[in-house]
């Protein structure tokens, strides 16, 4: 059977874990001198609150090999092989981790580690695409294969709202926090070649909304697509967002919504929101 994978920095609608057989890897919270296991210690519903009590800017630390080995043999029987889909290798060190486990367990689990390029609702649809092809009659080596060239369709792109989050984490490059916060800019976010960068820097958080509608319009062109908005502790303007994108995005060919996992929230912040997108491809879904 084929197990499949992913770090706690995917984000998917709730059941997706259940309904696609997927395992989650969770990661470390820290605040302070104090580590938070995500799932375990923290999760969604007291994160923001534990952030605010202690005053103290949220970090994540990497698993260790052992403990990324110690997951696997946890959920593997005999014969079994894994899928593992992690966060880009430019914004985290986490896929290494998991290549230097996966290398200690050759000859004994067969492991087939991903680099997704992004994070969040793209390896949520990797995960669930994995699964899919999997039913399929795919094997694993095919499903690599497919992945690693749907990752250079994706497009991500979303707005943040607290941007001492965004300037302690330092995973978005061009950022100067400091002057946008002084000047209420709301920045515009996009990744690209594996990097979160600042593309546009806009007055209003509305004005911030329709424009990533437009950035993803014109980057999806006439192709249908199939798309998830996700959205750091602000569901109404997720639903807002929602209403939009069905009326100027009519390619959507689904739309979900997810809230970020803790690891993505740590480094943006409540109030982040965006979308992120691939295309459908015909034949293989």
């Amino acid at each position: 059977m084929l197990r499949i994978v992913a770090d706690g920095s995917a984000d998917m609608p709730e059941g997706w874990e259940e309904k696609f057989g997927i395992n989650i890897l969770p990661l470390n919270i820290q605040l302070g001198e104090e580590t938070f296991l995500q799932g375990r210690d923290i999760t969604s519903s007291n994160f923001y609150d534990l952030v605010l009590a202690k005053k103290l800017p949220p970090k994540t630390s990497l698993p260790s090999p052992s403990q990324v080995i110690e997951f696997y043999k946890s959920i593997v029987k005999k014969g079994d092989q894994i899928l593992s889909i992690h966060v880009g290798s430019k914004l985290s060190g986490t896929y290494n981790v998991v290549q230097k486990a996966a290398g200690e367990l050759v000859g004994e689990i067969e492991v087939f580690p991903l680099d997704s390029g992004a994070g969040s609702a793209a390896i949520g649809f990797m995960c669930r695409e994995a699964r899919i092809l999997d039913h399929l009659g795919w094997p694993a080596s095919s499903i690599v294969s497919h992945l690693s060239s749907l990752r250079e369709k994706l497009t991500v792109i979303f707005t943040v709202e607290n941007l001492e989050f965004v300037r302690l984490s330092g995973r978005i490059n061009s950022l100067q926090s400091g002057l946008a916060s002084l000047l209420k800019i709301n920045p515009i976010i996009v990744l690209k070649d594996g990097l979160l960068n600042m593309a546009q820097k806009v007055r209003t958080r509305q004005h911030a909304i329709d424009t990533i509608i437009e950035n993803v319009r014109s980057r999806v062109g006439d192709n249908k697509i199939h798309l998830a908005i996700v959205h750091a502790a602000c569901p109404e303007t997720a639903k807002s967002l929602v209403e939009k994108v069905r009326k100027l995005i009519p390619t959507a060919d689904e739309i979900v919504v997810t809230e970020l996992s803790i690891p993505v929230a740590a480094h943006l912040g409540p109030g982040t929101i965006g979308i992120v997108a691939y295309p459908v491809i015909e034949g293989v879904l």
